[in-house]
């Protein structure tokens, strides 16, 4: 399904959601589907620098597409990762590299988090592209 279909999706979601809380509380509720991380893959070395609650990012590359594993000790966080995943997951780097994230802010979740989180929500972005990246000058 193309990116931009499913973050329609996700924007329906969550205008659905009516008000802040309904959002929060949506967004704990899809945090709590996301898997835990197998604890091979919970190291010093994915441990994403700079999370006040611990997160945890890596990836796999397999015929032309990303595979990201993550996870984070916040609901919150695991929430917003659900929707990263449901866009990005299994794509190739170049449609990564392409996609605008505009789901963020048209279903009023980048006003759901403080800073601290915000700034863990951004670094696990930029993870995810840069990885895109570096495949594409491969």
């Amino acid at each position: 399904m193309p990116t931009q279909q499913i973050q329609q999706e996700i924007i329906k979601e969550f205008k659905g959601s009516g008000d802040w809380l309904g959002k929060y509380s949506r967004l704990i509720k899809i945090g709590k589907s996301l898997p835990d991380l197998e604890e091979k893959y919970k190291t010093d070395e994915t441990l994403v620098n700079g999370c006040q609650m611990k997160t945890w990012f890596s990836y796999a590359y397999k015929d032309g597409k990303i595979y990201y594993r993550v996870d984070s000790m916040s609901l919150i966080i695991r929430g917003a990762l659900v929707l990263l995943l449901k866009v990005l997951d299994g794509r190739t780097p170049e449609e990564i590299k392409n996609t605008d994230l505009y789901f963020i802010d048209q279903t009023g979740l980048r006003e759901l988090f403080a800073p601290v989180r915000a700034n863990s929500l951004w670094k696990v972005v930029n993870q995810m592209q840069a990885a895109a990246t570096a495949k594409i000058k491969e």
